[in-house]
């Protein structure tokens, strides 16, 4: 079961550091928290005072939601996208980094 998980782990980690990679952003800052929303923040195109809204419970859910919208169309995906960043990230960040998208500022 533990090998699963790791597996599992290393494909999210692989997936959000192409996902980094391609918006010109350095991959291993999806390996190190709070950083690693920090940088979400700027590649969905949000201001500094996002981050914040992130350290807020119940706030945070809401603004992730937003910021997989973002995400989605700075990647120019359809906007069902963002419900999989949303709701399966381990699967939809792996599809986005390995996939065929760009990111378009």
């Amino acid at each position: 079961m533990s090998l699963i998980s790791l597996i599992i782990i290393i494909a999210v980690f692989a997936g959000l550091w192409k996902t980094y990679a391609k918006a010109g952003e350095p991959g291993w800052a999806c390996l190190i928290p709070v950083y690693n929303l920090w940088v979400l923040v700027r590649i969905a195109g949000r201001e500094w005072y996002w981050f914040v809204l992130f350290l807020i419970p119940l706030i945070n859910i809401i603004v992730f939601i937003i910021i997989s919208l973002d995400i989605t169309k700075r990647f120019k995906q359809p906007m069902p996208f963002a419900a999989g960043l949303f709701l399966l990230p381990w699967i939809f960040y792996p599809i986005l980094g390995f996939g065929s998208a760009q990111y378009q500022r």
